[in-house]
């Protein structure tokens, strides 16, 4: 019998397919695709058949597909009753509709169908996963599936544009008791993403795959989407954590951040994560939850760099590079005397066209924009508006600086009042 060097077939053309022996007699249709996981992620492992006496799965090797289009048992193909399901991910039953990450177009999709390839008659797994559809093609086949032939459902679907991810780049497959899919994503490729386009894949995921999403995440992964998401968000996905686990989360946001985050939390659990945190992070969260929310002090992140009044080009790059914060956050040094009073802001730009040894005191702007603590955001963003600031330090009654406002808290203030 000849067979195809290479086809593809999807899913749903191939679920309800007669499944004969040798000798031609019906020994069941196919139900489902049982997909290896682990080290042999995407290889058909096996085929669960619909019989008489209920549902039996063979091994993919043992089945190959007939020039009609049907599936025919090998000699040696035996059915086994399908009563452990196994460490196997099934395509129709764990993955169609489920939704998934799509790592290079950085968002969440629905899976529509799945491509999966015949091979050579030769070759070990002689059926394989393909790729995943998350277009119309796929929607469009599931849909009309048995209302129209095989042959015309087929070319009919392909009138739409193919929407597929590579399988190697689906990267979900761990499935547990339950047979649910929990999403596994290489911790390399999240760390990649931008926080905000993680915080938006958190956001669109349902409740049990954003949980599998964020629990796998490093600390400062996780600290950084967390910042970016709705602080509604926040409190669900800290939910099944405990608080030594959030604690080491919390010290890697920007002080200002945490404190949101912190204020938003009962006052009993918000304690208990403030005992766990080291003494320097807790000492300045616990500092900026005295202060009220919506005034300067209370949206100003206290990471920021700053430098003595001496201080030379050369001193301001060290400081940079062994800066604990975010860098990007990072759009100005300033100049503070013994007393931590602000003589000086240098905006980076000018710091990078400046030779090393060219004192910072020379480099700094004429006027120095700065704002009590209890200056309100409404007026904050008036502030921000006029002078077209990227970031704005923040003094106390003393004049002391004790912190840094930011654009983007300023733009999320503006934000949630339209």
């Amino acid at each position: 019998m000849q067979h195809r060097t290479s086809a593809r077939v999807s899913l749903t053309a191939l679920l309800g397919t007669p499944v004969t022996d040798a000798q031609g007699h019906l020994r069941g249709r196919l139900k489902d695709v049982a997909v290896a996981t682990g080290p042999d992620a995407g290889k058909v492992a096996g085929l669960v058949l619909k019989t008489r006496t209920g549902l039996c799965i063979v091994p993919s090797q043992d089945v190959m597909e007939t020039p009609s289009g049907t599936l025919e048992l090998r000699s040696s193909g035996t059915l086994v009753p399908l009563q452990d399901q196994g460490n196997y991910l099934y395509l129709q039953q764990d993955l169609v509709d489920r939704q998934i990450i799509d790592i290079h177009g950085r968002k969440v999709v629905r899976v529509n169908d799945v491509d999966l390839e015949w091979m050579g008659q030769g070759a070990a797994h002689l059926l394989r996963v393909a790729e995943v559809d998350v277009g119309l093609r796929g929607a469009f086949r599931r849909v009309f599936k048995g209302m129209l032939p095989r042959a015309s459902l087929e070319g009919l679907s392909r009138k739409f544009r193919a929407r597929g991810i590579p399988w190697q780049f689906v990267n979900v497959i761990e499935v547990d008791p339950a047979r649910r899919v929990k999403l596994r994503i290489e911790h390399e490729r999240l760390a990649a993403m931008h926080p905000s386009d993680l915080a938006e894949i958190l956001e669109d995921l349902a409740p049990a795959e954003r949980e599998a999403v964020f629990t796998s995440l490093d600390e400062e992964v996780a600290a950084e989407a967390l910042e970016e998401v709705d602080p509604k968000l926040q409190k669900s996905l800290l939910e099944k954590l405990d608080e030594e686990r959030i604690a080491d989360i919390v010290e890697e946001m920007d002080p200002g951040a945490a404190a949101d985050l912190l204020a938003e939390l009962p006052e009993e659990q918000s304690d208990a994560i403030l005992e766990e945190m080291e003494p320097e992070e807790r000492q300045e969260v616990s500092e900026l939850l005295e202060f009220d929310e919506d005034s300067a002090a209370g949206c100003m992140t206290t990471d920021f760099v700053y430098l003595g009044l001496d201080s030379t080009v050369a001193h301001a790059v060290q400081a940079l590079r062994t800066f604990d914060g975010d860098p990007e956050s990072v759009t100005e040094i300033y100049l503070l005397d013994e007393k931590r009073v602000l003589h000086g802001v240098i905006p980076l730009a000018r710091l990078v066209m400046a030779q090393p040894e060219a004192r910072l005191s020379v480099l700094t702007e004429h006027r120095v924009l700065s704002c009590p603590a209890d200056t309100r955001q409404n007026q904050l963003a008036e502030i921000f508006d006029k002078y077209n600031l990227h970031a704005l330090p923040v003094v106390d009654a003393q004049g002391h600086m004790v912190g840094v406002v930011q654009a983007d808290h300023v733009i999320s203030f503006l934000r949630e009042k339209l």
